[in-house]
Protein backbone atom coordinates (compact mmCIF):
# COMPACT_ATOMS: atom_id res chain seq x y z
CA UNK A 1 0.00 0.00 0.00
CA UNK A 2 1.49 3.55 -0.83
CA UNK A 3 2.01 5.60 1.84
CA UNK A 4 0.63 9.22 2.71
CA UNK A 5 4.51 10.22 2.28
CA UNK A 6 4.98 8.35 -1.33
CA UNK A 7 1.61 10.02 -2.42
CA UNK A 8 2.87 13.69 -1.16
CA UNK A 9 6.53 13.76 -2.83
CA UNK A 10 4.80 12.21 -6.00
CA UNK A 11 2.00 15.19 -6.19
CA UNK A 12 4.59 17.52 -5.10
CA UNK A 13 6.77 16.03 -8.22
CA UNK A 14 3.75 16.49 -10.78
CA UNK A 15 3.01 20.00 -9.34
CA UNK A 16 6.62 21.14 -10.28
CA UNK A 17 6.88 18.90 -13.69
CA UNK A 18 9.16 16.56 -13.01
CA UNK A 19 6.64 13.55 -13.94
CA UNK A 20 3.74 13.48 -15.78
CA UNK A 21 0.25 13.56 -14.23
CA UNK A 22 -2.08 10.90 -14.25
CA UNK A 23 -4.34 12.82 -15.99
CA UNK A 24 -5.25 16.13 -17.19
CA UNK A 25 -8.62 18.04 -18.29
CA UNK A 26 -7.65 20.36 -20.85
CA UNK A 27 -9.13 23.06 -22.49
CA UNK A 28 -11.81 23.70 -19.48
CA UNK A 29 -13.52 26.54 -18.60
CA UNK A 30 -12.66 26.63 -14.59
CA UNK A 31 -14.51 28.30 -11.45
CA UNK A 32 -12.43 29.80 -9.17
CA UNK A 33 -15.20 29.38 -6.30
CA UNK A 34 -12.93 31.73 -4.25
CA UNK A 35 -13.24 34.91 -6.26
CA UNK A 36 -15.88 34.41 -7.97
CA UNK A 37 -14.15 34.43 -11.85
CA UNK A 38 -13.93 32.07 -15.07
CA UNK A 39 -10.39 31.05 -16.01
CA UNK A 40 -9.39 28.92 -18.78
CA UNK A 41 -7.31 26.76 -18.03
CA UNK A 42 -6.03 22.91 -17.44
CA UNK A 43 -6.82 20.62 -14.50
CA UNK A 44 -3.96 18.66 -13.71
CA UNK A 45 -4.08 15.66 -11.57
CA UNK A 46 -2.24 12.92 -9.74
CA UNK A 47 -3.56 10.50 -6.88
CA UNK A 48 -7.08 11.62 -7.27
CA UNK A 49 -5.61 15.10 -6.38
CA UNK A 50 -5.28 18.17 -8.20
CA UNK A 51 -1.98 19.41 -8.04
CA UNK A 52 -2.24 22.40 -10.35
CA UNK A 53 -4.52 25.03 -12.38
CA UNK A 54 -2.52 25.45 -15.55
CA UNK A 55 -3.13 28.60 -17.80
CA UNK A 56 -0.11 27.84 -19.89
CA UNK A 57 -0.59 24.21 -21.51
CA UNK A 58 2.83 23.25 -19.57
CA UNK A 59 1.87 20.13 -18.25
CA UNK A 60 2.14 16.58 -19.35
CA UNK A 61 -0.14 13.24 -18.74
CA UNK A 62 -0.56 10.15 -18.87
CA UNK A 63 -4.07 10.43 -19.99
CA UNK A 64 -6.01 13.39 -20.97
CA UNK A 65 -9.30 14.47 -22.43
CA UNK A 66 -9.96 18.05 -24.01
CA UNK A 67 -13.15 19.89 -22.36
CA UNK A 68 -13.42 22.13 -25.62
CA UNK A 69 -14.17 25.14 -23.35
CA UNK A 70 -16.97 23.82 -21.33
CA UNK A 71 -17.39 25.19 -17.76
CA UNK A 72 -16.12 23.04 -15.03
CA UNK A 73 -16.85 23.59 -11.56
CA UNK A 74 -16.15 21.35 -8.42
CA UNK A 75 -18.31 18.54 -6.76
CA UNK A 76 -21.53 19.67 -5.61
CA UNK A 77 -21.89 18.93 -1.72
CA UNK A 78 -25.38 18.46 0.05
CA UNK A 79 -24.78 20.17 3.72
CA UNK A 80 -27.80 18.30 5.12
CA UNK A 81 -30.01 14.92 4.24
CA UNK A 82 -31.55 12.49 5.77
CA UNK A 83 -30.68 9.02 3.66
CA UNK A 84 -33.21 7.19 4.70
CA UNK A 85 -35.96 9.57 3.15
CA UNK A 86 -34.68 8.69 -0.59
CA UNK A 87 -35.43 5.00 0.34
CA UNK A 88 -32.50 3.96 -0.58
CA UNK A 89 -29.37 2.72 1.40
CA UNK A 90 -26.33 4.90 1.25
CA UNK A 91 -24.62 2.40 -0.82
CA UNK A 92 -26.94 2.77 -3.58
CA UNK A 93 -27.75 6.30 -2.88
CA UNK A 94 -24.48 7.68 -4.35
CA UNK A 95 -25.94 5.87 -7.91
CA UNK A 96 -28.65 8.14 -8.26
CA UNK A 97 -26.91 11.45 -7.59
CA UNK A 98 -23.66 11.48 -8.66
CA UNK A 99 -24.85 11.58 -12.13
CA UNK A 100 -26.31 14.93 -11.10
CA UNK A 101 -23.09 16.43 -9.83
CA UNK A 102 -23.33 15.21 -6.10
CA UNK A 103 -20.04 13.89 -5.10
CA UNK A 104 -20.10 14.73 -0.86
CA UNK A 105 -23.09 14.70 1.16
CA UNK A 106 -23.47 15.27 5.09
CA UNK A 107 -26.58 12.85 6.40
CA UNK A 108 -28.12 12.57 9.46
CA UNK A 109 -29.08 8.88 10.35
CA UNK A 110 -31.87 9.78 12.97
CA UNK A 111 -34.00 7.94 10.94
CA UNK A 112 -32.86 4.46 11.44
CA UNK A 113 -31.12 5.38 15.15
CA UNK A 114 -35.13 5.53 15.96
CA UNK A 115 -35.46 2.49 14.72
CA UNK A 116 -32.55 0.19 15.40
CA UNK A 117 -30.21 2.50 17.95
CA UNK A 118 -26.47 2.66 17.20
CA UNK A 119 -26.75 -0.66 15.45
CA UNK A 120 -28.54 1.71 12.64
CA UNK A 121 -25.88 4.30 12.79
CA UNK A 122 -23.13 1.81 12.45
CA UNK A 123 -24.81 0.35 9.40
CA UNK A 124 -25.36 3.11 7.73
CA UNK A 125 -21.33 3.66 8.34
CA UNK A 126 -20.90 0.18 6.83
CA UNK A 127 -22.98 0.30 3.62
CA UNK A 128 -22.08 4.27 3.12
CA UNK A 129 -18.38 2.47 2.21
CA UNK A 130 -19.77 0.63 -0.65
CA UNK A 131 -20.52 4.07 -2.34
CA UNK A 132 -18.01 6.20 -4.66
CA UNK A 133 -19.55 9.36 -3.40
CA UNK A 134 -18.31 10.64 -0.11
CA UNK A 135 -20.63 10.70 2.44
CA UNK A 136 -20.29 11.80 6.09
CA UNK A 137 -22.30 11.52 9.15
CA UNK A 138 -23.73 13.62 11.84
CA UNK A 139 -24.34 11.65 14.64
CA UNK A 140 -28.09 11.70 16.15
CA UNK A 141 -28.73 14.26 18.58
CA UNK A 142 -32.27 13.72 19.78
CA UNK A 143 -33.38 10.06 19.88
CA UNK A 144 -36.01 10.15 20.53
CA UNK A 145 -36.81 13.50 19.33
CA UNK A 146 -38.53 13.93 22.43
CA UNK A 147 -40.31 11.98 25.22
CA UNK A 148 -43.21 12.56 24.02
CA UNK A 149 -43.64 10.03 21.62
CA UNK A 150 -41.78 5.90 21.57
CA UNK A 151 -39.23 5.32 19.89
CA UNK A 152 -36.79 2.41 19.16
CA UNK A 153 -34.03 3.67 20.57
CA UNK A 154 -32.56 5.80 23.31
CA UNK A 155 -29.04 7.55 22.48
CA UNK A 156 -27.03 9.05 25.40
CA UNK A 157 -23.87 10.61 24.80
CA UNK A 158 -22.25 7.65 26.11
CA UNK A 159 -23.67 5.71 23.51
CA UNK A 160 -22.38 8.17 20.82
CA UNK A 161 -19.22 8.98 22.31
CA UNK A 162 -17.25 6.05 20.80
CA UNK A 163 -18.35 6.96 17.20
CA UNK A 164 -16.56 10.07 17.85
CA UNK A 165 -13.34 9.05 16.26
CA UNK A 166 -14.80 7.55 13.38
CA UNK A 167 -13.06 8.92 9.92
CA UNK A 168 -16.41 9.34 8.61
CA UNK A 169 -18.34 11.26 11.70
CA UNK A 170 -18.51 14.86 11.34
CA UNK A 171 -20.08 15.92 14.45
CA UNK A 172 -23.67 15.94 15.96
CA UNK A 173 -26.66 16.56 14.23
CA UNK A 174 -29.89 18.53 14.31
CA UNK A 175 -30.39 19.58 18.06
CA UNK A 176 -34.05 19.56 17.89
CA UNK A 177 -34.56 19.30 21.37
CA UNK A 178 -34.37 23.07 22.28
CA UNK A 179 -36.40 22.82 25.50
CA UNK A 180 -33.85 20.37 26.74
CA UNK A 181 -30.73 22.81 25.45
CA UNK A 182 -32.64 25.87 27.24
CA UNK A 183 -33.03 24.66 30.16
CA UNK A 184 -29.31 23.03 30.47
CA UNK A 185 -30.93 19.73 30.21
CA UNK A 186 -27.61 17.37 31.73
CA UNK A 187 -28.10 14.67 29.21
CA UNK A 188 -28.52 17.06 26.33
CA UNK A 189 -25.14 19.43 27.53
CA UNK A 190 -23.25 15.38 27.97
CA UNK A 191 -23.93 15.36 24.01
CA UNK A 192 -22.81 19.09 23.17
CA UNK A 193 -19.67 19.09 25.26
CA UNK A 194 -18.24 15.61 23.91
CA UNK A 195 -18.82 17.29 20.64
CA UNK A 196 -17.03 20.19 21.26
CA UNK A 197 -14.38 18.12 23.28
CA UNK A 198 -13.63 16.54 20.10
CA UNK A 199 -13.55 19.41 17.86
CA UNK A 200 -16.35 18.50 16.24
CA UNK A 201 -19.40 20.47 14.30
CA UNK A 202 -23.09 20.90 15.79
CA UNK A 203 -25.90 21.49 13.66
CA UNK A 204 -29.21 23.20 14.89
CA UNK A 205 -32.47 22.47 14.35
CA UNK A 206 -34.70 26.09 15.28
CA UNK A 207 -37.97 25.55 13.62
CA UNK A 208 -39.84 28.91 14.92
CA UNK A 209 -37.06 29.58 17.53
CA UNK A 210 -37.24 33.14 18.16
CA UNK A 211 -33.65 35.04 18.54
CA UNK A 212 -33.41 35.05 22.18
CA UNK A 213 -33.92 31.67 21.50
CA UNK A 214 -31.40 30.95 18.96
CA UNK A 215 -28.85 32.88 21.41
CA UNK A 216 -29.19 30.18 23.94
CA UNK A 217 -28.17 27.64 20.91
CA UNK A 218 -25.13 29.90 20.21
CA UNK A 219 -24.34 29.99 23.79
CA UNK A 220 -24.45 26.01 23.54
CA UNK A 221 -21.87 26.13 20.40
CA UNK A 222 -24.71 24.74 18.15
CA UNK A 223 -23.16 26.33 14.59
CA UNK A 224 -26.26 25.81 11.60
CA UNK A 225 -29.66 25.81 11.06
CA UNK A 226 -31.58 24.51 8.33
CA UNK A 227 -34.75 25.47 9.26
CA UNK A 228 -35.36 28.76 7.91
CA UNK A 229 -38.51 30.10 6.37
CA UNK A 230 -38.09 33.63 6.42
CA UNK A 231 -35.99 36.14 5.57
CA UNK A 232 -36.08 37.66 9.12
CA UNK A 233 -35.10 34.30 10.56
CA UNK A 234 -32.29 33.85 8.10
CA UNK A 235 -31.01 37.01 8.83
CA UNK A 236 -31.17 36.58 12.34
CA UNK A 237 -29.02 33.30 12.73
CA UNK A 238 -26.37 35.09 10.08
CA UNK A 239 -25.84 38.38 12.56
CA UNK A 240 -25.59 35.27 15.24
CA UNK A 241 -22.75 33.76 13.74
CA UNK A 242 -24.62 30.84 12.24
CA UNK A 243 -24.37 29.09 9.12
CA UNK A 244 -27.83 28.78 6.67
CA UNK A 245 -28.77 25.69 4.97
CA UNK A 246 -31.05 26.66 2.83
CA UNK A 247 -33.52 24.03 2.36
CA UNK A 248 -34.97 22.35 -1.21
CA UNK A 249 -36.66 19.38 -0.81
CA UNK A 250 -39.46 17.25 -1.23
CA UNK A 251 -41.41 18.63 1.64
CA UNK A 252 -40.25 21.51 2.78
CA UNK A 253 -39.21 24.33 -0.45
CA UNK A 254 -37.67 27.38 1.60
CA UNK A 255 -35.58 28.23 -1.60
CA UNK A 256 -37.34 31.07 -2.91
CA UNK A 257 -38.34 32.41 0.34
CA UNK A 258 -34.90 32.74 1.76
CA UNK A 259 -32.96 33.63 -1.46
CA UNK A 260 -33.55 37.92 -0.53
CA UNK A 261 -31.60 36.94 2.87
CA UNK A 262 -28.13 36.14 0.21
CA UNK A 263 -26.18 38.99 -0.11
CA UNK A 264 -22.56 40.00 -1.48
CA UNK A 265 -22.05 40.71 2.42
CA UNK A 266 -23.02 37.83 3.49
CA UNK A 267 -23.26 34.90 0.97
CA UNK A 268 -20.32 32.78 2.83
CA UNK A 269 -22.84 31.59 5.36
CA UNK A 270 -25.25 30.48 3.33
CA UNK A 271 -25.07 27.10 2.14
CA UNK A 272 -27.61 24.50 0.15
CA UNK A 273 -28.95 21.43 1.24
CA UNK A 274 -32.14 19.01 1.27
CA UNK A 275 -32.88 17.83 4.15
CA UNK A 276 -35.31 15.00 2.83
CA UNK A 277 -36.53 14.08 -0.78
CA UNK A 278 -37.97 10.92 -1.85
CA UNK A 279 -36.18 8.91 -4.69
CA UNK A 280 -38.53 10.58 -7.56
CA UNK A 281 -37.60 13.36 -7.28
CA UNK A 282 -33.97 12.95 -6.68
CA UNK A 283 -33.78 11.02 -10.06
CA UNK A 284 -36.19 13.26 -12.22
CA UNK A 285 -34.67 16.66 -10.61
CA UNK A 286 -31.69 16.36 -8.49
CA UNK A 287 -30.92 17.63 -5.44
CA UNK A 288 -28.10 20.76 -5.02
CA UNK A 289 -28.05 20.65 -8.56
CA UNK A 290 -31.70 21.81 -8.67
CA UNK A 291 -31.30 24.07 -6.03
CA UNK A 292 -28.39 25.87 -8.52
CA UNK A 293 -30.99 26.13 -11.25
CA UNK A 294 -33.57 27.31 -8.96
CA UNK A 295 -31.16 29.89 -7.04
CA UNK A 296 -29.67 31.53 -10.79
CA UNK A 297 -33.55 31.26 -12.32
CA UNK A 298 -34.54 33.38 -9.07
CA UNK A 299 -31.58 35.75 -10.07
CA UNK A 300 -28.62 34.70 -8.26
CA UNK A 301 -25.35 35.05 -10.41
CA UNK A 302 -24.23 31.20 -11.20
CA UNK A 303 -20.98 31.31 -9.47
CA UNK A 304 -22.46 32.66 -6.55
CA UNK A 305 -25.02 29.82 -6.36
CA UNK A 306 -22.28 27.62 -7.09
CA UNK A 307 -20.10 28.97 -4.62
CA UNK A 308 -22.83 28.04 -2.29
CA UNK A 309 -23.11 24.67 -3.49
CA UNK A 310 -19.47 23.70 -3.01
CA UNK A 311 -16.98 25.86 -0.59
CA UNK A 312 -19.15 27.42 1.67
CA UNK A 313 -20.64 23.87 2.54
CA UNK A 314 -16.84 22.55 2.78
CA UNK A 315 -15.69 25.35 4.96
CA UNK A 316 -19.00 24.69 6.97
CA UNK A 317 -18.39 21.10 7.97
CA UNK A 318 -14.46 21.19 8.06
CA UNK A 319 -13.67 19.37 4.66
CA UNK A 320 -10.27 21.16 4.15
CA UNK A 321 -10.06 19.60 0.70
CA UNK A 322 -13.59 19.95 -0.73
CA UNK A 323 -15.35 22.66 -2.36
CA UNK A 324 -13.10 23.89 -4.92
CA UNK A 325 -10.79 23.22 -8.24
CA UNK A 326 -6.98 24.71 -7.12
CA UNK A 327 -4.08 22.63 -5.97
CA UNK A 328 -3.98 20.34 -3.03
CA UNK A 329 -8.20 19.91 -3.20
CA UNK A 330 -10.02 16.75 -4.08
CA UNK A 331 -10.65 15.85 -8.18
CA UNK A 332 -14.20 15.83 -7.32
CA UNK A 333 -15.51 17.98 -10.90
CA UNK A 334 -18.30 18.31 -12.99
CA UNK A 335 -18.40 19.13 -16.75
CA UNK A 336 -21.12 21.64 -18.13
CA UNK A 337 -22.95 21.62 -21.09
CA UNK A 338 -24.87 24.88 -20.27
CA UNK A 339 -24.40 26.71 -17.57
CA UNK A 340 -27.23 28.75 -16.55
CA UNK A 341 -29.52 25.24 -17.14
CA UNK A 342 -26.71 23.39 -14.77
CA UNK A 343 -26.71 20.73 -17.35
CA UNK A 344 -24.48 18.14 -15.99
CA UNK A 345 -22.35 16.26 -18.60
CA UNK A 346 -19.79 13.81 -16.52
CA UNK A 347 -18.76 13.75 -13.34
CA UNK A 348 -15.47 13.00 -11.54
CA UNK A 349 -14.52 11.62 -8.33
CA UNK A 350 -11.60 11.25 -7.25
CA UNK A 351 -9.52 12.50 -10.70
CA UNK A 352 -11.57 9.39 -12.22
CA UNK A 353 -15.06 9.90 -14.47
CA UNK A 354 -17.91 8.09 -12.48
CA UNK A 355 -20.86 9.70 -14.16
CA UNK A 356 -21.64 10.17 -18.33
CA UNK A 357 -25.04 11.72 -19.74
CA UNK A 358 -26.87 11.27 -16.23
CA UNK A 359 -25.69 7.10 -15.89
CA UNK A 360 -23.86 5.61 -13.33
CA UNK A 361 -20.05 4.38 -15.96
CA UNK A 362 -19.73 1.30 -13.84
CA UNK A 363 -22.82 0.87 -11.64
CA UNK A 364 -22.06 -1.91 -9.40
CA UNK A 365 -25.13 -3.92 -7.51
CA UNK A 366 -24.14 -4.17 -3.77
CA UNK A 367 -25.76 -6.93 -1.71
CA UNK A 368 -27.37 -4.93 1.44
CA UNK A 369 -26.26 -6.95 4.51
CA UNK A 370 -28.31 -6.24 7.81
CA UNK A 371 -29.72 -7.88 11.09
CA UNK A 372 -32.91 -8.90 12.21
CA UNK A 373 -33.57 -5.78 14.35
CA UNK A 374 -33.38 -3.85 11.22
CA UNK A 375 -34.66 -6.11 8.84
CA UNK A 376 -37.60 -7.47 11.43
CA UNK A 377 -38.32 -3.59 12.71
CA UNK A 378 -42.15 -3.28 12.53
CA UNK A 379 -43.80 -4.78 14.91
CA UNK A 380 -47.84 -3.67 14.55
CA UNK A 381 -50.93 -5.10 16.77
CA UNK A 382 -54.04 -6.34 14.87
CA UNK A 383 -56.71 -3.40 14.96
CA UNK A 384 -60.20 -3.26 15.55
CA UNK A 385 -62.90 -0.72 14.54
CA UNK A 386 -62.74 0.68 18.18
CA UNK A 387 -58.95 1.31 18.51
CA UNK A 388 -59.24 4.17 15.67
CA UNK A 389 -62.33 5.20 17.30
CA UNK A 390 -62.45 9.18 18.49
CA UNK A 391 -64.87 9.68 20.95
CA UNK A 392 -66.52 13.13 21.61
CA UNK A 393 -68.13 13.25 24.97
CA UNK A 394 -69.07 17.25 25.52
CA UNK A 395 -69.98 18.80 21.59
CA UNK A 396 -68.57 18.93 18.01
CA UNK A 397 -65.65 21.15 18.59
CA UNK A 398 -62.58 19.60 17.16
CA UNK A 399 -58.37 20.46 17.60
CA UNK A 400 -57.60 20.08 14.21
CA UNK A 401 -53.85 19.68 12.48
CA UNK A 402 -53.73 21.97 8.98
CA UNK A 403 -51.27 20.90 7.04
CA UNK A 404 -49.40 23.14 5.03
CA UNK A 405 -48.80 21.76 1.70
CA UNK A 406 -44.86 21.63 0.87
CA UNK A 407 -44.11 22.63 4.45
CA UNK A 408 -43.22 20.99 7.51
CA UNK A 409 -44.86 23.17 9.89
CA UNK A 410 -48.40 22.68 10.64
CA UNK A 411 -51.41 25.26 11.81
CA UNK A 412 -53.77 24.51 14.49
CA UNK A 413 -57.23 24.83 13.77
CA UNK A 414 -60.67 24.66 15.78
CA UNK A 415 -63.30 23.20 13.73
CA UNK A 416 -67.16 21.97 13.96
CA UNK A 417 -66.54 18.11 13.24
CA UNK A 418 -69.09 15.00 12.15
CA UNK A 419 -69.97 13.47 15.28
CA UNK A 420 -72.20 10.28 15.16
CA UNK A 421 -73.17 8.39 18.16
CA UNK A 422 -70.36 10.06 20.03
CA UNK A 423 -67.63 9.47 17.43
CA UNK A 424 -66.18 11.37 15.25
CA UNK A 425 -66.77 10.95 11.35
CA UNK A 426 -64.79 11.80 8.49
CA UNK A 427 -65.52 14.66 6.45
CA UNK A 428 -64.41 14.28 2.70
CA UNK A 429 -66.45 17.53 2.00
CA UNK A 430 -64.94 19.35 4.52
CA UNK A 431 -61.46 17.76 3.99
CA UNK A 432 -62.03 16.41 7.96
CA UNK A 433 -60.03 13.02 7.99
CA UNK A 434 -58.59 10.71 10.44
CA UNK A 435 -55.64 10.39 11.32
CA UNK A 436 -53.45 7.37 13.71
CA UNK A 437 -49.81 6.89 14.86
CA UNK A 438 -49.15 3.49 15.98
CA UNK A 439 -46.18 2.30 17.82
CA UNK A 440 -44.39 -0.29 15.98
CA UNK A 441 -41.10 -0.95 17.61
CA UNK A 442 -41.95 -2.57 21.41
CA UNK A 443 -44.97 -3.88 21.32
CA UNK A 444 -46.81 -1.12 23.37
CA UNK A 445 -49.88 -0.66 21.52
CA UNK A 446 -50.00 2.87 21.57
CA UNK A 447 -52.53 4.64 19.60
CA UNK A 448 -52.18 8.67 18.71
CA UNK A 449 -55.84 9.45 17.19
CA UNK A 450 -56.53 12.96 15.71
CA UNK A 451 -58.12 14.79 12.76
CA UNK A 452 -56.24 16.67 10.13
CA UNK A 453 -57.53 19.25 7.43
CA UNK A 454 -55.69 20.28 4.18
CA UNK A 455 -55.24 16.44 2.15
CA UNK A 456 -57.87 16.15 0.25
CA UNK A 457 -58.39 12.65 0.21
CA UNK A 458 -61.86 11.71 -1.41
CA UNK A 459 -61.80 7.83 -0.55
CA UNK A 460 -59.27 5.10 0.85
CA UNK A 461 -56.37 5.15 3.18
CA UNK A 462 -52.95 5.68 2.96
CA UNK A 463 -49.87 4.60 5.20
CA UNK A 464 -46.21 4.81 5.70
CA UNK A 465 -43.79 3.42 8.51
CA UNK A 466 -41.38 6.24 7.56
CA UNK A 467 -43.15 9.07 10.15
CA UNK A 468 -40.61 11.60 11.35
CA UNK A 469 -38.66 11.16 13.79
CA UNK A 470 -39.54 8.08 15.90
CA UNK A 471 -41.32 6.25 12.45
CA UNK A 472 -43.86 4.65 14.03
CA UNK A 473 -46.41 3.57 11.88
CA UNK A 474 -49.10 6.63 10.38
CA UNK A 475 -51.99 6.28 8.82
CA UNK A 476 -54.57 8.24 7.06
CA UNK A 477 -58.16 7.48 6.20
CA UNK A 478 -61.34 8.76 5.09
CA UNK A 479 -62.92 5.16 6.39
CA UNK A 480 -61.52 2.94 9.32
CA UNK A 481 -61.91 -0.51 7.14
CA UNK A 482 -59.18 0.74 4.70
CA UNK A 483 -57.02 2.22 7.66
CA UNK A 484 -56.91 -1.04 9.29
CA UNK A 485 -56.44 -2.88 5.86
CA UNK A 486 -53.29 -0.21 5.41
CA UNK A 487 -51.96 -0.84 9.06
CA UNK A 488 -51.64 -4.85 8.48
CA UNK A 489 -50.13 -4.49 4.82
CA UNK A 490 -47.37 -2.11 6.70
CA UNK A 491 -47.23 -5.09 9.00
CA UNK A 492 -46.58 -7.99 6.47
CA UNK A 493 -44.68 -6.17 3.88
CA UNK A 494 -41.90 -5.37 6.99
CA UNK A 495 -42.63 -1.27 6.43
CA UNK A 496 -42.92 0.86 3.74
CA UNK A 497 -45.46 3.17 1.98
CA UNK A 498 -49.34 1.70 0.85
CA UNK A 499 -52.52 2.85 -0.77
CA UNK A 500 -55.27 1.27 -0.02
CA UNK A 501 -59.23 2.06 -1.57
CA UNK A 502 -62.29 0.46 -0.86
CA UNK A 503 -61.41 -2.05 1.05
CA UNK A 504 -58.01 -3.72 -1.90
CA UNK A 505 -54.62 -2.53 -1.49
CA UNK A 506 -54.27 -0.27 -5.23
CA UNK A 507 -50.34 -0.50 -4.79
CA UNK A 508 -47.35 -0.85 -2.08
CA UNK A 509 -43.75 -0.05 -2.05
CA UNK A 510 -41.55 -2.92 0.90
CA UNK A 511 -39.32 -0.87 2.64
CA UNK A 512 -38.00 -3.90 4.59
CA UNK A 513 -34.72 -2.20 5.83
CA UNK A 514 -35.72 -0.56 8.95
CA UNK A 515 -39.20 0.36 7.76
CA UNK A 516 -37.40 2.75 5.92
CA UNK A 517 -35.63 1.83 3.24
CA UNK A 518 -35.56 -0.86 -0.28
CA UNK A 519 -33.41 -3.45 -1.10
CA UNK A 520 -35.22 -3.74 -4.19
CA UNK A 521 -32.62 -2.97 -7.72
CA UNK A 522 -32.71 1.02 -8.25
CA UNK A 523 -35.43 0.35 -11.60
CA UNK A 524 -37.37 -1.57 -9.46
CA UNK A 525 -38.10 0.80 -6.83
CA UNK A 526 -38.91 3.50 -8.99
CA UNK A 527 -41.24 1.53 -11.05
CA UNK A 528 -42.85 0.36 -7.91
CA UNK A 529 -43.21 4.29 -6.51
CA UNK A 530 -44.86 5.38 -9.89
CA UNK A 531 -47.26 2.27 -9.61
CA UNK A 532 -47.76 4.25 -6.13
CA UNK A 533 -47.94 7.70 -7.07
CA UNK A 534 -50.67 6.25 -10.11
CA UNK A 535 -52.78 4.76 -7.19
CA UNK A 536 -52.98 8.10 -4.95
CA UNK A 537 -54.22 9.47 -7.99
CA UNK A 538 -57.31 7.41 -8.05
CA UNK A 539 -58.05 8.69 -4.06
CA UNK A 540 -56.64 11.72 -4.58
CA UNK A 541 -57.16 13.20 -7.89
CA UNK A 542 -55.27 16.66 -7.47
CA UNK A 543 -51.90 15.20 -6.18
CA UNK A 544 -50.53 18.39 -6.67
CA UNK A 545 -47.98 18.61 -3.52
CA UNK A 546 -45.95 15.87 -2.05
CA UNK A 547 -48.54 13.71 0.13
CA UNK A 548 -46.09 11.26 1.25
CA UNK A 549 -43.64 13.10 2.58
CA UNK A 550 -46.02 15.77 4.06
CA UNK A 551 -47.64 13.15 5.78
CA UNK A 552 -44.11 11.48 7.73
CA UNK A 553 -43.74 14.57 9.20
CA UNK A 554 -47.08 14.96 10.85
CA UNK A 555 -44.96 13.15 13.69
CA UNK A 556 -42.72 15.03 14.36
CA UNK A 557 -43.41 16.84 17.67
CA UNK A 558 -40.58 19.68 17.03
CA UNK A 559 -41.86 21.48 14.10
CA UNK A 560 -44.82 23.92 15.14
CA UNK A 561 -47.46 23.77 15.50
CA UNK A 562 -49.74 20.75 15.82
CA UNK A 563 -48.33 17.26 15.36
CA UNK A 564 -49.54 13.97 16.38
CA UNK A 565 -47.67 10.70 18.28
CA UNK A 566 -48.33 7.53 19.34
CA UNK A 567 -49.05 9.14 22.82
CA UNK A 568 -51.76 11.74 21.28
CA UNK A 569 -52.10 14.91 19.88
CA UNK A 570 -49.19 17.40 20.41
CA UNK A 571 -48.98 21.10 20.83
CA UNK A 572 -45.38 22.39 19.53
CA UNK A 573 -45.77 25.92 20.49
CA UNK A 574 -46.82 24.76 24.49
CA UNK A 575 -44.76 21.46 24.66
CA UNK A 576 -47.53 19.47 25.57
CA UNK A 577 -50.45 17.27 24.94
CA UNK A 578 -53.61 18.56 24.21
CA UNK A 579 -57.20 16.66 23.65
CA UNK A 580 -59.11 16.73 20.32
CA UNK A 581 -61.97 17.58 21.75
CA UNK A 582 -62.32 21.47 22.14
CA UNK A 583 -64.09 23.47 24.62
Amino acid sequence: MVSTIEKLKKRIAVSQKKQPADFILRNACVADVFSLAWTNADVVIADGMIVAIDTKGSFKAVNEMDAKGRYVVPGLIDGHIHIESSMLTPSAFGDVLLPHGVTTVVTDPHEIANVAGIEGIQFMLKDAEKSPMDIYVMLPSSVPSTSFENAGAKLEASDLMPLLSHPRVLGLAEVMDYPSVLSGDDAMLAKLAMTQDANLRIDGHGAGLQSEEIRGYRAAGIQTDHECVTVDEARDRIAQGMYVLIREGSAAKNLKDLLPAVTPHNARRFLFCTDDKHLDELVCEGSIDHAIRLAIAEGMQPLQAIQLATLNAAECYGLSNKGALAAGFQADFIILDHLESFDVSAVWKNGVKVAEHGVMVNALTVQVVCSDRISQSVHLPSLARVDLAIPFLKGTKANIIEIIPNQLVTNKLVEQVDVKNGLFVPNIELDQLKLAVIERHHQKHTIGLGIVKGFGLQSGAVATTIAHDSHNAIVLGTNDTDMIIAIQALQDMQGGLVVVNEGQILAAVALPVAGLMTQAPLDIAIQSLAKLHEALHTIHPTNDFHLFLTLSFLSLPVIPSLKLTDTGLFDVTTFEHISIESD
